[in-house]
């Protein structure tokens, strides 16, 4: 059976669209880093970021999985930062379904920001590899959701 996941913040559904990604194979620490990131920013903004992140022309500010992460040069207003791609890609996936659940209510999409964005963990697929002389080692793979509330600004 599984659970039904509510959204952290409350907010009028008229006013508001949201999209929920579920059991995504990305990284959590990543996850966190990209969402404190755009957490606040315009959806539009938003979307260019993570695009010029995945082409590798942007990097995202490590502030706090930020232990023997390189350092970057540009404008990143942080002294250590990463390319996250993968995770990049799915959280650009969950704001492309929360803009098109948007104009499905008829919203206005050049004038949403991201009023909401966060991670949680999902659950841990447990798989086991097989080695030598009969034994196995443990292969875990962690999921994640990923939340998105967007609102109209005006």
């Amino acid at each position: 059976m599984m659970v039904k996941l509510n959204y952290k913040v409350e907010t009028d559904p008229s006013k508001t669209a949201r999209a929920m990604g579920r059991t995504l194979k990305i990284s959590r620490k990543h996850t966190i880093e990209i969402c404190r990131e755009i957490n606040g920013m315009k959806l539009d903004k938003a979307m260019a970021y993570l695009n010029r992140v995945i082409k590798l022309e942007q990097a995202v500010p490590f502030k706090r999985h930020d232990k023997d992460v390189p350092h970057r040069k540009g404008d990143l207003k942080w002294h250590a930062g990463r390319f996250p791609q993968k995770a990049a890609g799915e959280i650009l996936h969950v704001l492309e379904n929360a803009k098109k659940n948007a104009e499905y209510k008829g919203m206005n999409t050049e004038k949403l920001r991201i009023k909401h964005i966060s991670s949680n963990k999902g659950f841990t697929i447990k798989r086991y590899m097989p080695r030598a002389f009969g034994r196995a080692s443990p292969k875990y793979q962690e999921t994640v959701h990923v939340q998105v509330i967007l609102e109209e600004f005006y």
